[in-house]
């Protein structure tokens, strides 16, 4: 969100939460700098009511979608009042036990990045005003636990405000199978980490559908470009179980593979059979699902699908098109 439009939604919500009456549209107007200079007719011509008007609206409609309750009234003008009654707004108070203050001290805890540690050590301070039992010890309610959630990825940041402010961005992704990067224009949904690797789920424009990306794949900067989503975002965004069905976590079926001695420790950890074969080789059983073809390309020539055959004709279509980039 620009600084502009929050101050500008944070002197409404001030306005309305302090007032003793309801407030016309008019006594709002001229009570807001941001909403005085665009009713300026120099600044918005002939139509300056209907700018502030729809900006008014705008505002109006995502204050109470940040869950401020405004209410409509008549006031004793005549005109349509609004005011936000501080009981109406007030958070219920907040009752804890010993398990769920240390829960939320352990939660604090986990990120180590400086913009995400400052915001999880605020919400503790604010939790902690408001009666949560500061004597608590996470570390001793849940043993040594001490969680973490590593992130060494540049573009965890900025896709982590992108998907917060819904902007779209561009970034370089390179595919498991591709040689060379390529651009992705994307409206970013949500980020979710699975065995270790960093996953953003949205649409990308290019391809017209939903995509889920590894964030270690992404090159170089994400750059916002321009604003609004043309995708409606859905209620349930399933990362995980996408990443799991490339990694065959939802097969129904087996392969068999050729995998040279000591290499493929990923696929080892998978495999419901081994047999040696001798001459540096070893063959596995493996669950197959959707996407394994593209996981087996990223071990190289220290695999070779032996069954089924589509999954081998596959897996060589895509080391075909690795090697023609």
């Amino acid at each position: 969100m620009a600084i502009a439009k929050a101050e500008r939604l944070m002197n409404l919500a001030l306005c309305l939460l302090g007032a003793r009456r309801p407030l016309s549209k008019r006594e709002l107007r001229d009570s807001i700098e941001a909403y005085v200079e665009a009713a300026r007719p120099e600044k918005a011509g002939a139509g300056s009511d209907d700018s502030f008007n729809r900006m008014f609206e705008r505002d109006k409609d995502d204050l109470r979608e940040l869950g401020l309750v405004i209410e409509t009234v008549e006031n004793i003008d005549g005109e349509v009042g609004y005011l936000a009654r501080r009981d109406s707004n007030r958070l219920p108070p907040i009752t804890l036990d010993a398990e769920e203050a240390a829960a939320l001290g352990l939660a604090a805890k986990v990120w180590q990045q400086a913009r995400l540690a400052g915001a999880a050590s605020g919400a503790l301070q604010k939790l902690r005003a408001a009666g949560l039992p500061e004597e608590v010890d996470p570390y001793e309610a849940h043993g040594a636990l001490e969680p973490r959630i590593p992130v060494h990825e540049a573009a965890f940041e900025p896709l982590m405000l992108a998907c917060r402010d819904r902007r779209p961005v561009v970034f370089e992704y390179r595919k498991a199978t591709a040689a060379r990067p390529e651009p992705r224009h994307v409206e970013p949904w949500a980020l979710e980490c699975w065995r270790g690797h960093w996953y953003l789920a949205g649409f990308d424009r290019g391809r017209g559908a939903e995509r889920v990306f590894r964030l270690s794949r992404i090159t170089g900067k994400v750059r916002s470009r321009g604003t609004g989503f043309t995708a409606p975002v859905p209620d349930v965004v399933t990362v995980r179980e996408t990443v799991a069905g490339w990694a065959g976590e939802s097969a129904d079926r087996s392969a068999l593979i050729r995998l040279r001695s000591g290499a493929g420790y990923p696929l080892r950890a998978k495999a419901v059979k081994v047999r040696e074969l001798g001459d540096g080789w070893d063959e596995l059983e493996i669950p197959y699902g959707h996407g394994l073809d593209a996981w087996l390309v990223e071990f190289g020539p220290d695999v070779v699908v032996v069954e089924p055959a589509e999954l081998r004709a596959d897996v060589v279509d895509r080391l075909r098109a690795v090697a023609k980039g």
